[in-house]
């Protein structure tokens, strides 16, 4: 996938067609992307870039901030530097807003069709707690598998909490632990009890297995969804 500098907007040549080419470039590989169902980094890559020309386009200071400032002149009796900012070439400034405007629908599109394959994914997981569920859901286990793959793949995880602006969120941490062919000597319920033999250090662990009847790219996609699914799922029962 071609990438996109963070500052690609105000980067080198500024000019609606080479700007043009450089984002339909872009969002050619995110479409390829998406087309073979992956979706990370890609989505979380379209959202940053979006959300960055929606607030440059809702505050047009920041705009005006982003260009670099040159040194005017200097006031000896002030002992002050006095910059002056180049963003007075309106032309430019007025090249830039048509790169915006242009960008943002264009991004919007292959937004929407990466939240419906998101939500395809989500909806076709199913979520159940293996064994007794302690009180205590934040640290544990997620055995992840569909109906296509043999092994089932076993992740650690901990959720977190932070505050932003008065509010709170959930995060979850995770790490690969190992993988198993499931079978009658392997359920869930006997892997559960070698982990917590293995790995005492969370000896009573909530461990739940999330799975789906088809197959998806698992780390750009199935994972990533797994994990997000796994929070809401755990904050409904707290």
């Amino acid at each position: 996938m071609k990438a996109l500098a963070p500052n690609w907007i105000i980067e080198n040549l500024i000019d609606f067609e080479y700007k043009k080419y450089e984002l339909l470039a872009y969002l050619q590989g995110i479409k390829q992307e998406f087309k073979d169902e992956k979706l990370y980094p890609a989505l979380s890559d379209l959202i940053a870039h979006y959300n960055n020309l929606v607030t440059i386009k809702n505050n047009k200071q920041q705009l005006n901030e982003s260009f670099k400032k040159i040194l005017s002149k200097i006031d000896v009796e002030r002992l002050k530097l006095i910059y002056e900012s180049v963003e007075k070439d309106t032309a430019m400034i007025s090249e830039i807003e048509s790169i915006i405007n242009f960008s943002i629908p264009h991004m919007e599109n292959h937004l929407k069709e990466g939240k419906e394959i998101y939500s395809h994914i989500e909806n076709d997981m199913q979520i159940e707690p293996i064994g007794l569920t302690p009180l205590n859901t934040d640290e544990g286990y997620m055995f992840i598998s569909d109906g296509r793959q043999k092994d089932t793949h076993v992740h650690q995880y901990k959720i977190t909490f932070f505050e932003h602006a008065n509010e709170s969120y959930r995060g979850i941490h995770t790490s690969y632990i190992t993988s198993f062919a499931y079978s009658y000597v392997n359920t869930y319920e006997n892997i559960k009890l070698q982990l917590i033999k293995d790995i005492p250090e969370l000896p009573i662990p909530a461990v739940f297995a999330i799975s789906s009847e088809k197959q998806y790219p698992l780390q750009e996609s199935f994972i990533p969804v797994a994990k997000r699914t796994l929070v809401r799922f755990i904050s409904t029962l707290s």
